[in-house]
């Protein structure tokens, strides 16, 4: 019987939690950041309370987001880990290549959206950045495509990821 090295399930899923435990961080700091805008800064209000906003939103999906990922990486890296080992092909086929396939498939959605997001972001920027009496608009555009394009830097790792993993996956089926 020919042994499989499935080692790495284990360095999949923990570097999935590694990530999250990030963007837990920054998710949580995006939404202090937000607090401390909303309530404690009071020049150049209107710029604060847009900035504010879009950290307060992208901040609650990525802390979300974050804990999700982190709370669930250890348990399914062992469920997984395990029914590989009893049946690495017949699971494989069955169950984790078709996870990962929607996984990857909402990665295009995430990485589209979050483009969208950025550019809508830099467009504010862009039609606001001369016009004082709509600093609310600029704040809004800036930290949009900031926390924009910090999600889409996440995802971007994590799709790689994901896609190399898939790859491994498929491997063991021939």
């Amino acid at each position: 019987m020919q042994t499989r090295d499935v080692s790495f399930i284990h360095k999949y899923f923990l570097a999935e939690k590694q990530e999250s435990l990030l963007f837990l961080i920054i998710g949580i700091t995006a939404i202090l950041l937000s607090v401390v805008f909303f309530i404690m800064i009071k020049t150049n209000l209107s710029f604060y309370k847009g900035a504010a906003i879009p950290l307060l939103l992208v901040g609650l999906i990525q802390v979300t987001v974050g804990y999700t990922v982190w709370a669930r990486s250890d348990k399914q890296r062992l469920d997984v880990a395990y029914k590989m080992g009893m049946e690495p092909i017949g699971f494989a086929k069955s169950e984790e290549l078709p996870r990962m396939q929607t996984v990857n498939k909402n990665f295009i959605i995430y990485r589209y959206t979050e483009i969208v997001l950025a550019m809508a972001g830099i467009a504010l920027v862009f039609f606001f950045r001369k016009e004082p009496n709509k600093a609310f608009w600029f704040g809004l555009g800036v930290t949009l495509a900031i926390q924009s394009v910090i999600m889409l830097g996440a995802d971007y790792f994590a799709e790689k990821r994901a896609l190399h993993y898939t790859q491994q996956l498929q491997s063991l089926l021939k």
